[in-house]
């Protein structure tokens, strides 16, 4: 395992430990698990007493993260963020890049996340 966090979890419905990889959840996993542990606690229990939390949370950050490169993708491409911009200009190529990363990451949290 490479720099991972193990953490073992009780799955009391099927008597034996679930050794989960943090990491596979992502900063988008952590994210969403946080918003359904404060706003939603009847289906964060439901997905964990189902056992399903993890695989749900590894889910959704790969649609998050997805979703993320689509959208900055898209958003170079209408904006003309070209590689010859960074070459040329790598303070404006690195200020728009900050930018678009920003908005995109507020589009997914608002799309994905917070949903």
């Amino acid at each position: 395992m490479q720099g991972g966090t193990l953490r073992t979890y009780v799955n009391e419905a099927k008597k034996h430990y679930d050794v989960v990889l943090i990491d596979c959840i992502g900063i988008w996993g952590r994210m969403h698990k946080d918003y359904l542990e404060q706003y939603h606690p009847a289906q964060y229990n439901d997905l964990i007493l189902s056992g399903r939390l993890w695989t749900y949370l590894a889910d959704l950050n790969e649609q998050a993260q997805k979703r993320m490169n689509r959208l900055i993708n898209q958003m170079k491409a209408a904006e003309n963020i070209t590689e010859e911009l960074k070459v040329h200009d790598p303070m404006a190529w690195v200020g728009t890049m900050n930018n678009i990363r920003n908005r995109a990451e507020e589009i997914v949290r608002s799309e994905i996340i917070y949903h």
